[in-house]
Order: structure tokens, then C-alpha cells, then sequence
């Protein structure tokens, strides 16, 4: 795991800029550098630099930029190619020179061309040129585990692995575009392939970009709703053929990320997730495998002593530490200078600090990420169920909610959770299950005016130009008829894949780990085990109200039943009395109306007496209290990271 950033341009950016750009980047890859500038056509210039992580053939043969025997082909690369030695005896007649799998992908594209990315699997962000074409791409794994952004400039574009570089580039001026504030407050992320800046974008999750000749297209070689598609038309029908297949895609998948010239470990929360992981791990493994905790001394949050006895178990070599709100609250300012864009899932610091505990033993660490989104584990989808059973009842409800009640709708009057599933009417966000004040808040810190999204078809979505001040983006993401599912949960799944699990959980543990320069890997996220996923029926997933039933029947396997069998719990930052007591006179700053209004973003008036509000009335009265800690947080976030880059 490294970082690489570069540029395609004829602008003449310098090997001195080049390096500033790069070395901004050194926390992802404190073990080597290079830097290249090639000529190209046109009066193009190419610029490859890497920052390296060195994980495999550690000696200076993995140096990159990289480039092919014969020449042709330049590489930077971020990531790990996990079928490399297989790949390696199938294209053995290039004359390797190191043990790395960044030469296999030169011999891949040498024999494959483009193509090559149905050959490699893996997390990968990848800048390519081809001197014999004058193709440059920038290729991204299929689910989004490695991070890439490119900004277009002029005739010419300037990619990166973080935003860093590219604000760090000669010329590049960093304008804000509002019109995504409001998705990020409500979300707390931000979706490829917008990024806070204009004219700067994510590379999408499976995507292809090509420039050649001044001309950029793009397109996806793998995407979750047409590989969903095609794989569940061959369903598993046997459950016991299910779970055996999926037992060995797991081994094989935990077996080829055990691979590494460096000390090797797992994040073990006592989750079902990430036990399963260490115990496969553990099981291949003819030493105890290290694994890793952090404890919080909470009632109801604290996971650390389950860990600890599944460890126990399992005979893991496990280190445990217990960390305090004060632990916590340190973490805090650096967050906008590793999430250097606006970022606010508050579970950011706990993964930052249990990183920090893994890397004093290991430089690569195993997680158990995916497998609430391939496999149903989330609360959420219990709750969209009992959505689609109640959506009859819920039209007549919203009819009848329409009727005048005093100044306001009898609606008004009713719970709240009545109020969300009779508000649901929109075909395209079924499974969002809106907070209504959440929704008119969010748009209201940038217009001023509480109101709700405008429906849109997922076509009006996909084609709306962000950089337009007159489009603001929906807080949702209106986009669920392109699944083609009627299933609820099923449809919730895929949409969380597309949305939640690359921009929030995938951005979350890249950043927190590489903080440290620890590489994180995720087996369920192997692409064969994604792929045999979407064969398996979604009866063997959620199973009389068990959600991830096949998944836990597997960890029982190796873990006995009363180890793991308990409420899921989280790991809470106490954000609420954070932004009321050591956070609140600068969260008050940042609300300000002289501050505001110099700033130029938000919508002065309304926010500073949100804020106002929020902070003064701790009893959840209309548009206060502890409710609204969410959007405060995202807002407090944003103006951090305001703060300290603009």
C-alpha cells in the first residue's frame, strides 16, 4: 500500500513540484520515493511519482515509477495484486526482474492490454502509460478499496491518491461547491464522483479512465448492479453447497492476503466479521497470528472483553488496549490532516487508534469490512423490511396525514417512526427512510430555507453537472430503480455497497490506517467471494429475522456459539457533549454570523441560530437538542477541515 499522484498535461509542472505534491504523502509510504517525467506527443508531458509502503521483495527492485522490459509501459501503482502468483506462472515468459506484483500487472497489459483488470484481482489504484499508444489510464479496484482523484485542468489532468497533492499542485485553486454541502451533512461523506472541489472528481469504484490526445473517457469494467444481475440468475440452491463454496472462497481469500514480506495481523473486535477472519487466519497460520483491540471503558460499547476470549480461543497472539474519552478527544484536530476532505463518521478516531496500536507490531493488517454489506448485517435492513411490509398502510396513512390539523397536517401529529414510513413515497429512495427534519435542515444551512428534496429519476441523478451553482444534490441518492430488485433489503444491500461501504467505510480505514502507514486488507472483499455472494440466496443471508446467517453458521465453525451470540454494539464517540462542552466555544466560532458571512458558504442567519439552538436546548425540542448532533458534528467537521486547507 503506497500513494502515487502525477499529471497528464502541457503545462510544464517540475520535477521540484512534482516532489512537493509527493511528499505530501509520506505517511502512506515513509519507505521510498520516485519520481519520473516523461515526454509525450502534442507537447503533453507525463509526470509519475510514488511514496512506498514496502510490502513485498522489500529490496529496492520494487521501486517505482516502474517500467516495463521492453520500455513501453510506465507504472505507478497503490495496492496489492492478491492472484500475482498465479498470474506470475501464467505470464512466465516475461523476464522478471523482482518478486513484486507491480512488474506482473507491466506483464499483464503487455499480454492483455486494458483488459488486463479482468485478470487482476485485488485493491489497486493504478496510473499507466502506454508510450506506444500515448494511452494514459487510472484504473480502480472494483469495490473502491484504493482511493483515487483526478482534477481536470485546462487540456490536461493531475491525479492523486489523496486530495493533498492536487491542492499542492502549481495553479490549482480550491474552489468549494456548495451544492454538495448538503448531501455531506446529511451523509457525512461524499460520493464518487463529486469531491468538495470543483473541477476535481473520485475515480468510481471498477472504473477505467483513458486520456489520449487531450480527450478523457471513462467507463466501468466491473459494477455492483450488473455483476449482481448476472450472478444471482445461477443461484446456490443447496444451503450446505452455499456454505462450503463460500467457507473456501473465504480461506482462499484470507490464504493470498497472508502474503507479505513484512510482520502481518487482524483487527479482532469480537464481532462475528472479524473473529471469522482471525480464526481462518489463525487456522492457516503455524504460529499465533497477532491480533488487535481497543477497549472503551462504557457500559454497552465496550467489545474488548469478547475479544479477548474469542482470542483466547482461537490462541491468537492479542494485544488489548483500553482507551479513555480523553484518548478520544486528542484525536480530534487531526482529522482534517489525514481525511483532507470533509469526512464526519465520528468512528474515524477509534479506527485511527486501534491502527495506531496494530503498527507497532505489523506493517499489514486483516479486517472484517464487507461482510454487513454482502451478507445483511446491518439493523437498517430489518428496519426497510417491515418499510415494504407496511407499504400499503403507509400510502393510506400519508393520505389521510394531508388533512389540516390546526395550523399545521394531522401528520404532523403522529410518531415518528409512523411519519417516516407514510412520508416514504418516492419509488427511487424506498429503502432511505428519511428523518424529514434531518433532510430540511441539511438543505437549509446552504439556502435558508427548509424544504425537501425534489424528486429525481436515477438518470437526472447520474447526469447532473454539481459544478452548476443552480443544482443543488439531493441529500438521498435517487438512484434505486437502476437495481432492478423489489426486495427491499436486497435493494438497501446493493445500495449500500454502491454508496456507503466504498465512501464511508472503505475512506474511513484507508485513512485511519495509513495515518500510520499500516496496510489494511479486507478478505470478504475478495472478488470471488463478492461474485459467489451475489449467487447465494438472500433466504440463506437473513434467515427468520438472523441476519448474515451464513456467514455466523461459518464462524461457528470455528468459534463456539456462546462467543460471539450478543447484541451488536458500537463503538460510541460521545459527540453530543463534546460540541456542548470542550468543542462548544469553537463550534460557536465557526457558527458566527460575521464568520459566515466572510467565509461565503453556508447560510448565515439559518446556521448560526441552529447552532445557537442546538447548543442552548438539550431537550430535543423542534429543530434542537441531542437529535441534531449529527448535523452539527458534519458541520463542525466541515468547518475544521475549512479551517485548516482553505
Amino acid at each position: 500500500m503506497c500513494g502515487i499522484c502525477g499529471y497528464i498535461s502541457r503545462k510544464r509542472i517540475s520535477e521540484e513540484d512534482l516532489r512537493i505534491m509527493n511528499d505530501t504523502m509520506y505517511h502512506r509510504g515513509p519507505n521510498d520515493s520516485g519520481i519520473a517525467i516523461y515526454e509525450g506527443k502534442d507537447g503533453y508531458s507525463i509526470g509519475f511519482a510514488h511514496r512506498r509502503l514496502a510490502i513485498l521483495d522489500l529490496s529496492p527492485l520494487g521501486h517505482q515509477p516502474m517500467h516495463s522490459a521492453n520500455g513501453r509501459i510506465s507504472i505507478v501503482f497503490n495496492g496489492e495484486i492478491y492472484n500475482f502468483l498465479e498470474l506470475k506462472e501464467e505470464l512466465k515468459d516475461y523476464p522478471y526482474k523482482s518478486t513484486c506484483d507491480t512488474e506482473v500487472i507491466l506483464a499483464a497489459y503487455l499480454k492483455w492490454g486494458i483488459d488486463m483488470v479482468d485478470h487482476i484481482h485485488g485493491m489497486f489504484a493504478i496510473a499507466l502509460y502506454d508510450r506506444e499508444t500515448q494511452d494514459v489510464f487510472l484504473i480502480r479496484d472494483r469495490i473502491g478499496k484504493k482511493p483515487l482523484f483526478y482534477w481536470k485542468d485546462g487540456d490536461g489532468i493531475v491525479f492523486a491518491s489523496e486530495l493533498k497533492p492536487i491542492m499542492k499542485c502549481p495553479g490549482f485553486k480550491p474552489e468549494i461547491r456548495r451544492q454538495l454541502i448538503p448531501r455531506y451533512l446529511y451523509q457525512q461523506y461524499i460520493t464518487a464522483p463529486d469531491t468538495i472541489f470543483k473541477d476535481v472528481y473520485k475515480l468510481e469504484p471498477g472504473a477505467i479512465l483513458r486520456f489520449r490526445n487531450g480527450e478523457i473517457k471513462k467507463w466501468k469494467y466491473w459494477d455492483i448492479k450488473e455483476v449482481y444481475k448476472e450472478n444471482a440468475k445461477n443461484p446456490v440452491e443447496s444451503y450446505e453447497e452455499a456454505k462450503e463454496g463460500l467457507k473456501q472462497r473465504l480461506r482462499n481469500s484470507v490464504a493470498g492476503r497472508m502474503i507479505a514480506d513484512v510482520p502481518l495481523g487482524t483487527f479482532l473486535s469480537g464481532g462475528y466479521d472479524s473473529s471469522l477472519v482471525t480464526a481462518i487466519a489463525q487456522e492457516l497460520s503455524d504460529k499465533p497470528v497477532k491480533s488487535f483491540c481497543i477497549g472503551f471503558d462504557a457500559k454497552g460499547y465496550n467489545e474488548a472483553e469478547y475479544a479477548k476470549q474469542v482470542a483466547k480461543h482461537l490462541g491468537t497472539d492479542h494485544t488489548e488496549l483500553y482507551i479513555s474519552e480523553k484518548d478520544l478527544f486528542e484525536m480530534v484536530n487531526s482529522i482534517p490532516q489525514y481525511y483532507d476532505e470533509p469526512f464526519a463518521d465520528n468512528s474515524q478516531i477509534p479506527s485511527m487508534l486501534v491502527s495506531k496500536l496494530a503498527k507497532k507490531d505489523v506493517t499489514v493488517a486483516l479486517s472484517g469490512d464487507g461482510g454487513d454489506e454482502f451478507f445483511c448485517g446491518y439493523n437498517i435492513y430489518d428496519n426497510v423490511r417491515q418499510a415494504q411490509a407496511l407499504e400499503i398502510p403507509g400510502a393510506i396513512v400519508n393520505a389521510v396525514g394531508k388533512i389540516p390539523l390546526g395550523s399545521g397536517k394531522l401528520i404532523d401529529k403522529m410518531p415518528f417512526r409512523v411519519r417516516v414510513v407514510a412520508g416514504n413515497r418516492d419509488a427511487e429512495t424506498k429503502t432511505q427512510l428519511v428523518s424529514e427534519g434531518y433532510v430540511k435542515a441539511a438543505h437549509a444551512f446552504i439556502t435558508g430555507v427548509e424544504s425537501l428534496d425534489i424528486p429525481m429519476t436515477s438518470e437526472q441523478y447520474f447526469g447532473t453537472d454539481y459544478n452548476n451553482p443552480e443544482n443543488i444534490a439531493p441529500v438521498l441518492f435517487p438512484i434505486e430503480s437502476s437495481y432492478g430488485v423489489r426486495d427491499f433489503q436486497i435493494r438497501r444491500m446493493l445500495l449500500d455497497m454502491d454508496t456507503y461501504l466504498p465512501e464511508d467505510i472503505l475512506v474511513k480505514m484507508d485513512r485511519a490506517s495509513m495515518k500510520y502507514s499500516l496496510e489494511n486488507r479486507c478478505p470478504i472483499m475478495d472478488t470471488d467471494v463478492m461474485e459467489y455472494s451475489f449467487r447465494i440466496p438472500h433466504k440463506f443471508k437473513y434467515y427468520k429475522g438472523d441476519k448474515k446467517h451464513i456467514l455466523k453458521d461459518i464462524a461457528y465453525d470455528y468459534i463456539p456459539r456462546e462467543l460471539l451470540d450478543r447484541p451488536k454494539t458500537g463503538f460510541g464517540v460521545p459527540m453530543d457533549s463534546w460540541l456542548r462542552g470542550p468543542l462548544k466555544e469553537q463550534l460557536l466560532e465557526y457558527s458566527s454570523t460575521s464568520y459566515l458571512k466572510k467565509q461565503g458558504i453556508f447560510n448565515a442567519d439559518y446556521v448560526s441560530n441552529f447552532i445557537n439552538n442546538y447548543i442552548m436546548h438539550g431537550d430535543g425540542g423542534p429543530a434542537t437538542g441531542a437529535n441534531y448532533s449529527k448535523v452539527s458534528w458534519s458541520f463542525f467537521i466541515f468547518q475544521q477541515w475549512y479551517n485548516y486547507y482553505v
